[in-house]
């Protein structure tokens, strides 16, 4: 008989469970077309997603999620171990990341036979993904009884309490006008989602429809480590990032 408190014995039991990591890349991406194997600094952006999940070492299995073929031959040729095929309901531009994921894993629970304990949606174009923070949120994830999910997050670089707003009549204002005269270095830090991945208990996937609650908690990351990918000119932005950064001598490992 366990004499572990019962969310230390839940999560004792994930453990020895296995652990996959799921990457939705969907194929009708339009403000870059073809975004998911769109050339990033010499390979398909999505290698790089890839190559973190294995060289984390936290897997059983890596899989894509996937609507097109192309996107599923080149995953599995660039050390993906399957693709899930994904009904066009869950492919187009509206459809949200966790629903996604819950398919994903009755998908592979149903074909490979298991139940899962762990489960990191990795996106498919965050090529500044490192295996450390993998690493880091599983660490949390698994010391923390009671946490949903871990997701790696920045500071913005202004303080968000002195943002203005334009009104229709072309006049400006502040949304907190209260803080004015505050000093920045007196108004509180605020931090936004890195974009890079979403790591969670297999429950939490498929019972929780919010991914920032307060069981969720956060891996920081610098700012020089994350940029959202939306538009060819943030693919620009990041392509120049990437590089300064894999030529630093002071910088991780790409």
């Amino acid at each position: 008989m366990s004499h572990l408190p019962v969310s230390e014995e839940a999560t004792h039991f994930q453990r020895s469970m296995p652990s996959f990591a799921i990457i939705p890349a969907r194929g009708g991406s339009k403000r870059i077309p073809r975004k998911n194997l769109k050339p990033f600094c010499g390979k398909p952006i999505i290698a790089y997603s890839i190559e973190a999940a294995k060289q984390s070492k936290l897997f059983d299995r890596i899989l894509v999620t996937t609507d097109d073929d192309e996107i599923a031959d080149v995953a599995v040729s660039l050390g993906a171990d399957a693709a899930i095929r994904r009904p066009p309901e869950l492919a187009d531009d509206h459809t949200p990341t966790i629903p996604v994921i819950r398919h994903a894993i009755e998908s592979a629970e149903k074909s490979e036979g298991v139940h899962l304990g762990f489960v990191c949606c990795i996106y498919a174009t965050a090529p500044f993904v490192q295996p450390s923070a993998l690493q880091e949120a599983h660490k949390l994830l698994t010391e923390n009884p009671g946490t949903e999910f871990v997701f790696p997050a920045t500071s913005f670089p202004f303080p968000i309490f002195r943002a203005l707003k334009l009104n229709n009549d072309g006049t400006t204002g502040m949304f907190w006008p209260e803080r004015e005269l505050t000093r920045s270095q007196d108004l509180p830090e605020a931090y936004h989602d890195a974009g890079q991945f979403y790591f969670a208990t297999r429950n939490a996937w498929m019972t929780c429809n919010r991914i920032f609650t307060a069981h969720s908690r956060a891996v920081l990351l610098p700012r020089s480590q994350v940029q959202d990918i939306d538009v060819p000119d943030d693919w620009t932005r990041a392509e120049a990032m990437f590089r300064l950064l894999s030529e630093s001598p002071f910088s991780f490992s790409f």
